[in-house]
């Protein structure tokens, strides 16, 4: 074949250099025609869309053209034209062909018709290759994109916190422990507890739950920190919004109490928000058509109004008066209950109608970490609640007074020999300071409109399942 330069299929569409020469390369979607033209969609991955490429049947030697079925991967060189067909501005006219790599239609799965969610979780290692996969996983890279640019214009130092870990940040205990021990010949002491001191670290060590302890070391040196990176839990949660390996943007900040905190959200969420729907117009509109036709609507709804600040307080009120006028919640709601997902959509979707950031929690159901208000019963946390998918932050102006850390350390059962060091920072030059953690998933949940965790992470990590 005459080697032109590849050009991507995006840039194609984009660019329109119509009457010209042009490389494509990339698997084939569908292929069908009549005996005189064939017709390929042939998509790359850098767009949603399918170049259409059109075969004069008499120019090419039916014996090549037979592998060339859905999944095949083919080199073509042609000339771009503007299309006369439905649905595409352009299509190339082939001239040479190349096959990279056949796919037998007898074995490869994804054949030309509608596949489940969860027909396509068994093959995750080919579902990139599906429209809707494919839109995904574009989006998932420019909302990484747009949270590093974010905070790196406002200036704050992206900061690599450990994923080993000997520290348990939220107390919750359900961690994934690393080791290098014989599990089948523990040694074990008179109590009958693990002697750890052969193992790696010498101590017990976990993956961990969380950067923020170690983002609040950095940002009581570098002002405004962010960590993004992969966090664990070790929760039995087998549901559509849990994951046991996810990803976790954790910003932390020297000198802003907790109002500025709720402001750093709010841009910072609308600011995604944005960049998703002014840099992936096309994945939207087909996740929107395909998936969620309320999508894009509710994304600019969200840049529209100013969020809601709401005490906990206050919004269990609103919950209490709601049950009173008959409205139904699985769970029961009370003053110092844990809202439950179906009480934060509440809020959101039937009585404001936008997101709303909850404060003011009761202390009890919070982390030892949280600022305490002077009425002895909250602390200065705040949730942002989002549309269809409920908690989507959660943060605080965090504990800068070193008694009251300590105590409330102590009180919550976390050992002060795990935390030493992050309790040194009250003790040396310490200072008001604030942070948040957004579940990076569930932020793509919310911008591509998809309803299962498991279908925005390539390769979802979820009790009895630890595939590719």
């Amino acid at each position: 074949m005459e080697t032109i330069s590849r050009t991507k299929i995006a840039d194609l569409f984009k660019n329109k250099p119509f009457g010209t020469q042009v490389n494509v390369k990339g698997w084939v979607r569908t292929r069908r025609g009549n005996k005189q033209v064939g017709f390929i969609a042939l998509n790359d991955g850098s767009t949603i869309k399918n170049m259409q490429i059109v075969i004069d049947l008499q120019k090419f030697d039916e014996e090549l053209l037979k592998p060339i079925t859905t999944g095949a991967c083919i080199n073509v060189n042609g000339l771009l034209v503007e299309s006369q067909g439905k649905g595409q501005d352009a299509e190339i006219q082939a001239e040479e062909i190349e096959i990279y790599g056949t796919a037998d239609p007898l074995t490869y799965p994804l054949q030309k018709k509608g596949h489940s969610m969860e027909f396509l979780r068994e093959i995750a290692h080919l579902r990139p290759r599906t429209n809707t996969f494919g839109a995904v996983f574009r989006m998932r890279h420019h909302m990484a994109m747009a949270i590093h640019t974010f905070f790196h214009e406002r200036g704050f130092y992206y900061f690599h916190t450990p994923i080993i870990t000997a520290s348990d940040c939220e107390g919750a205990g359900q961690m994934f422990q690393v080791t290098t021990m014989n599990l089948y010949d523990l040694k074990k002491d008179e109590n009958g507890s693990i002697i750890y001191d052969n193992d790696f670290f010498g101590k017990q060590a976990s993956l961990t739950v969380s950067g923020q302890l170690e983002a609040e070391l950095a940002a009581m040196a570098m002002g405004a920190v962010y960590t993004f990176g992969p966090t664990f839990r070790a929760e039995n949660s087998n549901t559509p919004r849990h994951l046991a390996e996810f990803w976790m943007i954790e910003p932390e900040v020297a000198f802003i109490e907790i109002a500025e905190n709720m402001q750093l959200a709010e841009d910072f969420i609308k600011y995604c928000v944005r960049w998703a729907l002014d840099n992936c117009k096309d994945d939207l509109q087909f996740l929107n058509d395909m998936f969620d036709k309320g999508l894009i609507e509710r994304l600019q709804s969200v840049l529209k109004d100013e969020f809601v600040r709401l005490s906990y307080t206050e919004g269990v009120k609103i919950l209490e008066d709601a049950v009173a006028k008959g409205h139904k919640f699985e769970f029961p709601i009370y003053w110092g209950a844990d809202l439950a997902s179906e009480h934060e959509r509440y809020l959101v979707e039937e009585y404001f109608k936008r997101p709303v950031i909850l404060t003011d929690y009761p202390k009890e159901i919070k982390s030892f970490y949280m600022k305490q208000n002077d009425d002895g019963k909250t602390v200065r946390a705040m949730d942002v609640l989002f549309p269809k998918i409920g908690e989507i932050i959660g943060g605080s102006q965090r504990e800068e007074n070193y008694d009251k850390l300590y105590t409330r350390a102590k009180e919550m059962g976390v050992p002060e020999k795990d935390i030493w060091w992050y309790l040194d920072t009250r003790r040396f030059g310490t200072a008001p300071h604030s942070g948040f953690g957004l579940g990076f998933e569930r932020l793509l949940l919310f911008v591509t409109g998809m309803t299962n965790i498991r279908d925005v992470i390539p390769f979802p990590r979820t009790p009895k399942n630890a595939e590719f």
